[in-house]
């Protein structure tokens, strides 16, 4: 019973809608952050970040299969940054985009 009146008082203040404590327009928020995604998406360091991820994983491919079992990504990650990471950033600053 105390529910049915707490319910009843909301719909008093608000209508069938809930409050919008401070959420604004929603679509507005999701057009914004769909935004500031692409954005980043579309950014040089982003896909320069893509580049070495895939980078470290074919490292991760090779390595497993000369052992004969997965390295795991956090050892692959180390082991690539140690032996190919600058020999590879210089050659893709070289090559032209």
């Amino acid at each position: 019973m105390h529910c049915q009146k707490a319910c009843d008082s909301v719909k008093m203040r608000f209508g069938d809608r809930p409050p919008q404590h401070g959420i604004g327009n929603l679509s507005e928020k999701r057009d914004t952050n769909a935004d500031s995604k692409s954005m980043v998406m579309n950014s040089a360091l982003y896909r320069e970040f893509l580049a070495e991820r895939e980078e470290i994983l074919k490292h991760k491919w090779i390595e497993s299969e000369k052992v004969g079992h997965d390295i795991g990504f956090e050892r692959a990650l180390l082991d690539w940054i140690v032996k190919h990471r600058s020999n590879w950033r210089r050659a893709r600053r070289q090559t032209p985009s």
